[in-house]
């Protein structure tokens, strides 16, 4: 690379295991690559401070930083870094549990617009406090399954002006403490996604608070946020700026779904294991909705072919389909599917223990761009059928096998 590229931009060396330290001293010498703004060394184990200290001398000028799957990555590598590469704005690193609030320190020098971490157990609300003093540009935070964060971290940062995405999906210690604050501050208004999964102390007031402030998002995770009810997601029902929802293993029902569908916006739509919705709630919800491409109704054991016919009456740009663990359903509603849905990229029927060789049949004559198709624990489909019918598909599963009992019903379907 030193000598034939010396304009090279852009490199990913992900998952390169055969190379060194003393490679990347090539990368900086000579006429090197000391126009690298974009470099990829995630899962590349075998790169020591010392060779993060050579990127560094040669290649000031690095902007996007990804270093993900890198179980050795620590703050000195980053402190190496940073001493020369002043002008990173991205840096993702997911994967990365010995990283602390050190790396933050160490980059409190560049002005960063975009932060991604997931799984770690060191970084503290004080990374929050250093983005919140020294990144006022910040619009990118992404900071997923980080058990230290809490909400004294969010009311840190609510004063920053500019986030547009904002995920602390798994961070369980967060709840309307620190999201209500949030969207009250500097950036409520401007927010475009918001991932709050499995933060199970957010309840209404939150939720009625997103619907309230936040008026240009578009997408939102309260997946089993299992404090949230109707009341929160009816007053989400009045944004006209969201088009992607997700509150499976919320307690939702029919009602708020029907709120959901107001203004027929929606173009995902996530209900899976929520147990008070039925198929009246559904095909109300999708009888105002022409733009849904998405819906994953999966682990839901009280629905029948209803929901399905419902969403493929009302619903014809649907691309993926997930009614998996959903025991009542037959080919009939597949038939119904497979009929108006010519747009089908993705379906996964795992666990209708009920489907058949037709279902295939059905799906081969309509869906003529499926590219995935999921049939686990399909004991009445035969894999003559399968090997006949899903030949041209990019990716297909299935096996004969009886449900898990996970599932939560027996080979025939009873709960």
């Amino acid at each position: 690379l030193q000598s034939s590229f010396p304009n090279l931009q852009y490199l990913s060396l992900a998952h390169c295991r055969k190379f060194t330290d003393k490679g990347l001293l090539y990368l900086g010498s000579g006429r090197g690559c000391h126009k690298l703004i974009y470099l990829d060394l995630s899962g590349c184990i075998q790169i020591s401070v010392d060779g993060f200290r050579n990127i560094a001398n040669g290649c000031s000028k690095i902007q996007d930083l990804l270093i993900n799957k890198m179980p050795t990555l620590t703050d000195r590598c980053i402190q190496a870094l940073v001493e020369k590469c002043q002008q990173i704005t991205s840096v993702v690193f997911l994967d990365s549990p010995h990283l602390s609030d050190t790396t933050f320190k160490a980059l409190a020098e560049c002005k960063l617009v975009k932060v991604s971490i997931e799984g770690n157990n060191q970084i503290t609300d004080l990374s929050f406090k250093l983005m919140s003093k020294c990144c006022p540009y910040i619009r990118h935070i992404h900071m997923a399954d980080c058990q230290k964060i809490t909400d004294a971290g969010l009311k840190m940062i609510s004063p920053l002006k500019h986030i547009l995405v904002l995920n602390v999906a798994d961070c369980i210690r967060i709840g309307d403490g620190g999201v209500k604050p949030f969207v009250q501050g500097s950036s409520g208004a401007k927010l475009r996604e918001l991932n709050l999964t499995n933060c199970i102390h957010v309840t209404d007031a939150s939720v009625t608070e997103i619907a309230q402030r936040c008026h240009e998002l578009a997408y939102l995770n309260l997946r089993h946020c299992e404090n949230v009810t109707d009341a929160g997601i009816e007053a989400l029902g009045n944004m006209l700026s969201l088009i992607s929802i997700d509150v499976s293993g919320t307690s939702i029902s029919d009602t708020g779904l029907r709120a959901l569908g107001r203004y027929g916006k929606i173009k995902e739509l996530s209900i899976s294991e929520c147990k008070n919705i039925s198929g009246t709630g559904i095909q109300e919800f999708c009888k105002g909705t022409k733009y849904l491409e998405y819906c994953h109704v999966s682990y839901c054991p009280q629905l029948t072919d209803e929901a399905v016919k419902a969403m493929a009456f009302h619903c014809h740009t649907l691309t993926s389909v997930n009614i998996a663990g959903c025991p009542k359903m037959t080919d009939t509603c597949i038939q119904y599917l497979a009929a108006a849905c010519h747009y089908l990229h993705f379906l996964d029927v795992s666990g209708c223990i009920h489907l058949t060789d037709k279902t295939l049949k059905y799906l081969w004559k309509g869906c003529k761009q499926l590219q995935i198709l999921k049939m686990l624990y399909c004991r009445n489909i035969t894999k003559q059928a399968v090997l006949k019918y899903t030949a041209k598909l990019e990716n297909q599963e299935h096996n004969d096998a009886d449900p898990p009992s996970w599932l939560g019903y027996d080979r025939d379907g009873n709960i």
